[in-house]
């Protein structure tokens, strides 16, 4: 296996250190999101390259490094960062995540599709809220929630509904990795667009960047 986060020696003395350290990466990271753009957040695993062994300790585990910690409690939209870093130092080298459905739903694309849709949706002058590229080659848009459960009729309402597309929401009960954590051992999840007063705690409606990421998807497939 990797490594753990448990009760042991080692850990308890890398949990010190992760305490002193945690002020100036994950903690404060992990503040700004709660305070800052009002998201709540969730200690996650992490895997250990290059076997990718899951930091929970199940050698079976079906979504290694990238899944919130059993019994880790959701620090809260509003926390402050004092607040962050006692919640967090209990949980050393835990992942950020991010849990969907709440104040964001998200739209992912393959990553490349959603830089070009990134600009050609800049250039349309279309609201926009933060986008993540994952180490794994993808694109998430955050728009409003309830995009996961709307998207099938959205997707019929525009004629999109018979195209092969590598498109996909994510809803209630999905996680996103967030900036800088490492996603499942495959390196740090990064923004395309970061977040910004103006969007981040009102994603726009999925319907209007939608058309825009079909288009650019279909053409991907062809």
């Amino acid at each position: 296996m990797g490594f753990t986060i448990g009760g042991s020696r080692g850990t308890r003395e890398f949990r010190s250190g992760a305490r002193r350290r945690g002020r100036t990466s994950e903690c404060t990271a992990v503040a700004e999101y709660t305070g800052l753009w009002g998201w709540d957040v969730v200690p996650g695993a992490r895997a250990a390259a290059p076997a990718r062994d899951c930091s929970c300790g199940d050698a079976h585990c079906a979504a290694p490094g990238a899944h919130p910690l059993d019994f880790a409690p959701t620090v809260k939209a509003g926390a402050t960062l004092d607040e962050v870093t006692e919640a967090w130092g209990e949980y050393p080298g835990a992942a950020v995540l991010l849990p969907v459905g709440r104040s964001f739903d998200v739209i992912e694309v393959s990553a490349e599709a959603g830089r070009r849709a990134l600009v050609r949706l800049e250039r349309m002058g279309l609201p926009l809220g933060p986008v993540i590229e994952t180490p794994d080659g993808r694109a998430q848009f955050f728009v409003a929630p309830g995009a996961a459960a709307e998207l099938p009729q959205l997707l019929y309402r525009m004629g999109w509904d018979d195209a092969d597309l590598d498109l996909r929401a994510l809803g209630h009960g999905c996680y996103l990795t967030a900036p800088p954590s490492d996603r499942a051992g495959l390196g740090q999840a990064g923004w395309l667009r970061p977040p910004a007063l103006d969007s981040a705690g009102g994603p726009p409606q999925a319907r209007l960047l939608l058309g825009t990421l079909a288009y650019i998807c279909h053409r991907f497939r062809r």
